[in-house]
């Protein structure tokens, strides 16, 4: 097809009159190519997916069963708009029952999202104007800083190490751009480390956001998802409310990915003003979807069920991984299990050396069709996810033996 005038039209902010002629392929992509290739040249030998990244199971029928009675409610037909008191209702209960976490006035500090991914869309428009900078952790989730950029606004980078325990170091941040940040974006249990936060650094987050004039934004996906302690919310702190939003999310905690529902909760002007970007971007999420997530929610025995199977699904894999040289350590909460990649694989006498964690995936793919994603921002890891489609518990160790095997017969170098 012919270039025509509408290549000079699209904006800037997703490449100008350079649209669609990048030849770079994401990693994602790089993955999904990956993984073809090697069904198709090695059939007899299943994919194991370590890579995907949410659940293997439906919603519990308690929940899908109240979106059916829902669906049918003549007056759930029309726009939800900001809608849903029952829902806000339950979120506020539920930060009580789930985080001990009492006093959220349902009114003023929940509004519901189409999702936690689309609520980080929205937030930068809500503060940033051009030269003003983000702060976020790397690795990490991008989508927040990718629509700071499209407002001219900047990211600053706060590198997530081991020796931190994958906490950013607030200190380090240069006073140049400290002066310029609008917003601290956090992430705990954090994906793709799996690292969880603490009551002490959420307290110097508090602290250091009041110091410098920022907000905070915690993307809490994962925070009901605990192996060995109680969730934790940012809002334990006293005082965190002057500040902070958190944005909570059914996708990964009930098994509701695809329902797209999920609440922010917090400052009541952030708050506010989330709500009126909301109102000029879309007109909510159905409310027979609110009513089935409001059941969800007043059943956190459900999320307390999921974490058990995660929690032994990475006890097996650890187990299998650490069998075979890796340094694997358990996290505290989510799915994650982000490991360290080797430097080198020996068979036979043949050493592959891998510069690269997207080196050791794309090899892990091609040769022994087990599925990573890596990650190489801060250091040479790959992502292990224990969403791995396994129908029950005897399938589970039958999948992590089988990857103890496929990696048994190599000698693997870090």
């Amino acid at each position: 097809m012919s270039e025509t005038y509408i290549q000079e039209l699209f904006a800037e902010r997703i490449g100008g009159n350079q649209y669609g002629k990048s030849t770079a392929i994401y990693k994602f992509e790089k993955i999904k190519r990956a993984k073809k290739a090697a069904i198709e040249a090695k059939p007899e030998l299943d994919l194991i997916d370590m890579g995907v990244g949410e659940p293997d199971a439906m919603a519990y029928p308690i929940v899908i069963d109240a979106l059916t009675e829902a669906a049918n409610a003549p007056e759930n037909r029309g726009y939800a708009d900001n809608g849903g008191d029952g829902f806000k209702a339950a979120a506020a209960e539920y930060m009580k029952q789930v985080f001990n976490v009492a006093g959220i006035n349902p009114e003023t500090e929940v509004l519901h999202s189409i999702g936690s991914k689309t609520a980080l869309t929205m937030l930068p428009g809500c503060f940033i104007n051009p030269g003003d900078y983000v702060l976020m952790t790397v690795p990490g989730y991008p989508v927040l800083g990718t629509h700071a950029k499209f407002y001219g606004g900047h990211v600053h980078n706060l590198e997530l190490k081991e020796a931190n325990d994958f906490l950013p170091e607030l200190d380090a941040i240069p006073e140049a751009i400290l002066k310029k940040a609008k917003i601290l974006v956090i992430n705990y249990p954090n994906n793709p480390t799996g690292a969880s936060a603490t009551l002490e650094f959420f307290e110097k987050a508090v602290a250091f956001a009041k110091a410098n004039d920022l907000i905070i934004i915690q993307d809490a996906a994962y925070a009901s998802l605990v192996f060995n302690e109680n969730p934790l919310s940012i809002f334990q702190v006293p005082g965190a409310k002057d500040v902070a939003v958190e944005l909570h999310s059914l996708s990964k905690s009930y098994n509701m990915t695809g329902w797209r529902i999920g609440f922010v909760v917090g400052n009541p002007l952030i708050v506010k003003a989330y709500g009126d970007m909301k109102d000029n971007s879309d007109s909510g999420q159905f409310l027979a979807i609110q009513e089935a997530a409001t059941v969800a929610l007043k059943n956190p025995e459900i999320t307390e069920a999921i974490a058990t199977k995660y929690s032994r699904r990475m006890d097996l894999l650890i187990g299998a991984l650490n069998g075979n040289g890796f340094s694997a350590q358990k996290p505290d909460g989510s799915f994650f299990l982000y490991v360290k990649s080797p430097t080198s694989a020996t068979l036979d006498g043949v050493t592959t050396s891998f510069e690269t964690g997207e080196d050791f995936s794309q090899w892990l793919i091609t040769n022994e069709l087990i599925s990573t994603v890596p990650w190489d921002d801060c250091g040479q890891y790959v992502r292990f996810s224990v969403t791995f489609s396994a129908k029950d518990e005897a399938a589970e160790t039958m999948i992590t033996e089988e990857i103890s095997k496929r990696l048994s017969k190599y000698n693997f170098s870090f």
